[in-house]
């Protein structure tokens, strides 16, 4: 079902085109922890870190925009169109309102430019607000953007909102429980591509695509230094599996018991660190890591040995 979008501005409704997904685009994590809804939106957004993964919240510096639309022709023809709609919602129309309403359009024909119109993200809550304040249609000459059009820096924070990472298993050895002075090896499963990318385009205007690289791990033993050892120093991008008989490199010692601990065992968290590029360096813009952390319960125990008095 296609949805009529009506908006009113200095006292005239304006009707624009009624698109073909009524909400837009939807990207937001599995766990909808954060992610992004483009609403109005002719951005596109496509590649392998656009879905199937979890978000790390970004948000969106300015969470409303204007978007390069119709030139002036496309769009005095849209709005004439419209006509049945432009009577249905007007208060008391005329023919000669009506021929009045589209002259700021017909005045528009033969001058290069064209259209923008507004757009929002509507997973952030000031989203909405913050598209009611724009004005439904602005003419912006060639080679030009209007204040508040989206710029490629702003199209390549779309593209980071949209971005997310895998959420890995971390795997251990030994696995249901470890004990005082064991080294406990750490590595990630089921990590897949080390490589996500986003691309945000407007189709004919304007493109840019982010990248997220699995570059290294971090682990935190959920204790203090005096109760556990980290050794981070062989971890690389996803943990070091254990290898019998294997040089410890990735993982902890715990120098305590965990039976003295909140539930009887130490809450480790191993965080994936995934910094983010620009493709071809299109944007003079850096942004933060991604870093997602997964956590894993560790109950640790003691080695309990019997001494045996010698006989006599």
């Amino acid at each position: 079902m296609k949805v009529l979008i009506a908006m009113v501005a200095a006292g005239t409704m304006m009707l624009s085109a009624p698109p073909e997904q009524p909400s837009g685009e939807t990207f937001i994590d599995k766990d909808k922890t954060k992610g992004i809804v483009l609403v109005h939106s002719k951005v596109i957004v496509s590649g392998n870190g656009a879905r199937g993964g979890k978000s790390d919240g970004y948000v969106l510096k300015r969470p409303c925009w204007y978007e390069p639309g119709a030139d002036a022709s496309d769009m005095l023809k849209t709005q004439e169109s419209l006509r049945a709609y432009w009577f249905r919602f007007t208060k008391n129309p005329t023919e000669e309102k009506f021929q009045a309403f589209l002259k700021q359009f017909q005045d528009k024909i033969g001058k290069e430019g064209r259209w923008w119109g507004p757009a929002y993200d509507a997973s952030d809550p000031k989203g909405q607000a913050c598209f009611s304040a724009l004005d439904p249609f602005v003419f912006v000459p060639p080679g030009t953007t209007p204040p508040s059009g989206i710029t490629l820096q702003e199209l390549a924070e779309i593209a980071r909102a949209a971005l997310t990472v895998p959420e890995p298993t971390v795997k251990l050895n030994p696995d249901a429980k470890s004990y005082v002075n064991l080294p406990t090896w750490v590595w990630l499963d089921g990590i897949g591509e080390t490589r996500r990318s986003v691309t945000a385009a407007i189709p004919g205007i304007m493109s840019v695509t982010v990248t997220a690289t699995l570059e290294d791990v971090k682990i935190d033993p959920g204790t203090t230094k005096d109760r556990a050892e980290v050794h981070e120093e062989g971890c690389g991008a996803a943990g070091k599996p254990y290898v019998k008989g294997g040089t410890f490199a990735c993982g902890v010692r715990y120098l305590r018991s965990s039976i003295d601990q909140p539930r009887e065992q130490y809450t480790l968290t191993v965080t994936t660190v995934w910094p983010v590029t620009v493709e071809g360096n299109v944007v003079p813009f850096q942004f933060a890591p991604v870093q997602l952390d997964t956590t894993r319960d560790v109950p640790v125990g003691e080695i309990q040995s019997n001494v045996t008095p010698p006989a006599g």
